[in-house]
């Protein structure tokens, strides 16, 4: 499978993830606080490679992944390099710097479910949604007991490793993952010519 068609691959199973999330949030109410960056702050988030392969090759159509690769390696920052807070004194408030290309973490955190370590399906979500929305996440624990659809971290981790497992498979802290994203795209096209547009290569 080609650069592209991973893209394309990994980009559908977004649309169907973006479609599950909103079923999702219309029957439990539940949903993330406008302006709120405080997960994006969390040192320890980790990601695989494949899921920023369209951010990665967005970037190299922009002519962008060697300067964000040069960025990456020289900041020594735990916070994702997409994070952008609207202040110094408090970066919990702020925004995705490229909202359409974040990861499936990104997309799952707040709106999908994990398993325990009794196995049973849990909500991972964060203590704002929980104390700040009490109806509307006690409804979402009432959609996991009934097995209403909610999306969940494993199934589409499995689907990501149908993809690219090596690249799937891999789980690094998130700017690493970002930056081995652009390493595989990079490496690609090396001895490729330039993609054209409409063209699969």
């Amino acid at each position: 499978m080609s650069i592209i068609q991973k893209v394309k691959a990994v980009e559908q199973l977004y649309t169907r993830l973006d479609s599950d999330i909103n079923n999702f949030r219309e029957n439990s109410g539940v949903f993330c606080f406008s302006g709120c960056g405080k997960c994006c702050t969390k040192p320890d988030i980790e990601a695989s490679p494949l899921e920023f392969l369209p951010l990665a090759f967005h970037w190299f159509k922009q002519g962008m992944a060697h300067e964000m690769l040069d960025k990456l390696q020289s900041e020594n920052s735990s916070i994702c390099i997409l994070y952008h807070p609207l202040s110094l004194t408090d970066s919990t408030k702020g925004s995705c710097g490229n909202y359409p290309y974040r990861g499936l973490i990104c997309r799952l955190f707040g709106y999908g479910a994990g398993k325990d370590k009794y196995g049973k399906l849990r909500l991972v979500t964060c203590k704002l949604i929980k104390e700040g929305q009490v109806e509307n996440y006690a409804k979402a624990v009432e959609m996991l007991k009934r097995n209403e659809q909610v999306p969940i971290f494993s199934d589409y981790y499995t689907h990501l490793m149908q993809i690219d497992f090596r690249l799937a498979n891999q789980m690094l802290p998130i700017n690493e993952a970002i930056e081995a994203a652009l390493e595989a795209v990079l490496q690609y096209y090396a001895y490729r010519p330039f993609p054209k547009q409409g063209k699969v290569a």
